[in-house]
C-alpha cells in the first residue's frame, strides 16, 4: 500500500524521522510542516507550525495524508490527535488526555504513584509562599521543575534553598517558562546516572526499544546549564538486562494500565526519563514523543520500516511486532548556536554540508536551519545541527562523528567533546 506521510515539526528529531520514512516502500509522497534546510531535500516542507492544529488538520485533508507522524510535544498536548480523528484522519501520537503525562508534571507523578512505579516524593504546589514554605523545610539538594511544557527547561536542580528559593520566583512569579510556571513540582534529589528508556505502546502492549542515553548540560564534564540535549548515543550500558526488565514489568506496563484504568489507551511513544543507582531505576519525567536528540541514534540503528511500527500501534496490534536493531552504535553529536541556550544566535551561514555529507555512515540531520533564496543555509534555532555516525562501538562512532564535524564551520558553533564519556568509561577507556 502506497501512502502520503506528513511529519510534524521541523527539528533534528523530524529529520531523522523524514530520513527513516523516505527509505519505507509504503511511502508514496513525504510532507513536512514546517520542516528545514536539511528535511526539504528528501520531503516536500509546508510553512504551517507544528502547533497550528487547525493549519495541520486543513494540510492534511488537502494533500490526502494517510499517516501522519507528530515529533514535537507542543501539538500533542494541544490535542492534534483528537483534531484528527475527528476527521478520520489517521495519526501516531497519544491523544490529549494521554499527552498530559508530559503536559503536566503533577499528572505524571499521579500517574506514576497509581501505577505504583519508583519515583521520587513529590508535592505540587500553586502558590509561591506555600512553594517557598515547602523549601525551608528540606534539605538539599531538592528538585522544582514547572508543572507544564517548559521546551525541556523549567527545570532546576538547586544545590542550596537560596537557589531553590530563586527557581520558585523565576518560575512563578516572574513566570519565565509563561503559563508552565502557574504551579510547580518539588521533588526530592535522586543520585545516580541519567537513562532514556523509549517505548511503544498501543494501549495494551508495550515495546522497548534500543536503549539510549543523552546530555543534557550545555558543557563538558555535564557542567552548565541544561539545555534540549547536546548529544546522545545507542546502546546505552547503564540500562543492563535488568534494568530493562524493572522498566518494563514496572513501570511501563503498569502506567500504562493506570492510564486504561481512568479510560485513556495510550497509543504512541512513551519515554521515560530514567535516574539509574545501585541496580534500580527511577523515574524522572516521561515524555510522549521520542527524545531529541535521542531519536537521531535510534533511527540509524532502526532496521525495517516505520510505517509498519507506526501503524501497528495506531491499530493495536502491536504484539504481533519484532524490532530488529543494527548491532553497531550509534552516537549524535549536537552543534548549537552561540548563545545556546539562553539566547541563541540566528542567521548565522553555515559551511561544509555537502563534504560532511559524503562521509560513510554519517549523517548530518538539521535541527535549527533554513535557506535562503539563493540557496545559502543559515542558522535558525538553538541546536543547529545533530551530527550521527553508526560504527561498531560507542567511541568509534562518536569518533566517526566527530571527524564529520571537522568538516562544517558556522561563527560561534559550539559543541561538546565528551560525548559518549560515560559509555567510555563503563567500557573501561
Amino acid at each position: 500500500m502506497k501512502m502520503n506521510v506528513l511529519v510534524v515539526g521541523g527539528g533534528g528529531r523530524e529529520h531523522a524521522l523524514v530520513w527513516k520514512l523516505a527509505q519505507s516502500p509504503h511511502v508514496e509522497r513525504l510532507l513536512c510542516a514546517p520542516g528545514n534546510a536539511g528535511i526539504e531535500k528528501l520531503a516536500e516542507c509546508h510553512a504551517v507550525a507544528a502547533d497550528d492544529v487547525a493549519g495541520l488538520v486543513a494540510l492534511a485533508e488537502r494533500e490526502n495524508i494517510d499517516l501522519t507522524i507528530v515529533g514535537p510535544e507542543a501539538p500533542l498536548t494541544l490535542g492534534i490527535a483528537d483534531a484528527f480523528a475527528a476527521r478520520a484522519l489517521r495519526l501516531f501520537g497519544p491523544d490529549q488526555a494521554a499527552a498530559q503525562l508530559e503536559g503536566s508534571k503533577a499528572f505524571c507523578k499521579e500517574i506514576l504513584d497509581a501505577a505504583g512505579a519508583p519515583t521520587a516524593a513529590w508535592g505540587r504546589y500553586d502558590d509561591p509562599a506555600a512553594a517557598h514554605a515547602r523549601i525551608d523545610e528540606l534539605d538539599t539538594p531538592v528538585v522544582v521543575k514547572a508543572d507544564g511544557l517548559a521546551a525541556g527547561k523549567g527545570v532546576v536542580v538547586a544545590t542550596t534553598r537560596e537557589e531553590a528559593h530563586r527557581a520558585i520566583d523565576e518560575i512563578m512569579v516572574a513566570r519565565t517558562y509563561g503559563d508552565a510556571g502557574a504551579a510547580v513540582v518539588i521533588e526530592e534529589f535522586l543520585p545516580g546516572e541519567e537513562a532514556s528508556f523509549i517505548a511503544l505502546t498501543d494501549g495494551h502492549t508495550v515495546l522497548a526499544l534500543a536503549s539510549s542515553q543523552d546530555h543534557k548540560r550545555i558543557g563538558d564534564g555535564d557542567t552548565g546549564p541544561n539545555t534540549g540535549g547536546m548529544g546522545a548515543y545507542s546502546p546505552a550500558a547503564v540500562v543492563t538486562p535488568e534494568i530493562h526488565e524493572q522498566v518494563v514489568r514496572g513501570v511501563l506496563e503498569p502506567v500504562v494500565a493506570a492510564l486504561r484504568e481512568r479510560g485513556i489507551v495510550y497509543r504512541g511513544v512513551l519515554y521515560a526519563g530514567l535516574m539509574i543507582h545501585e541496580g534500580r531505576a527511577r523515574v524522572l519525567e516521561f515524555h510522549v514523543r521520542f527524545g531529541d536528540p535521542e531519536c537521531q541514534p535510534l533511527m540509524m540503528r532502526l532496521r525495517g520500516d516505520l510505517v509498519d511500527l507506526c501503524l501497528a500501534v495506531i491499530e493495536e496490534r502491536l504484539h504481533e511486532v519484532e524490532i530488529e536493531w543494527d548491532e553497531r552504535a550509534a552516537a549524535c553529536v549536537v552543534l548549537a548556536a552561540r548563545g545556546y541556550p539562553e539566547n541563541p544566535e540566528k542567521g548565522v551561514p553555515i559551511f561544509g554540508l555537502e563534504r560532511a555529507a559524503q562521509r560513510h555512515d554519517t549523517v548530518v540531520f538539521h535541527a535549527g536551519t533554513r535557506r535562503t533564496a539563493e540557496g545559502q543555509v543559515l542558522t535558525s534555532g538553538g541546536r543547529v545541527l545533530g551530527v550521527t555516525a553508526l560504527d561498531e562501538t560507542i567511541g568509534s562512532a562518536v569518533r566517526r562523528a566527530y571527524a564529520a564535524i571537522s568538516d562544517l564551520s558556522f561563527d560561534g558553533a559550539q559543541w561538546r567533546r565528551d560525548i559518549g564519556h560515560r559509555a567510555a568509561r563503563a567500557a573501561g577507556r
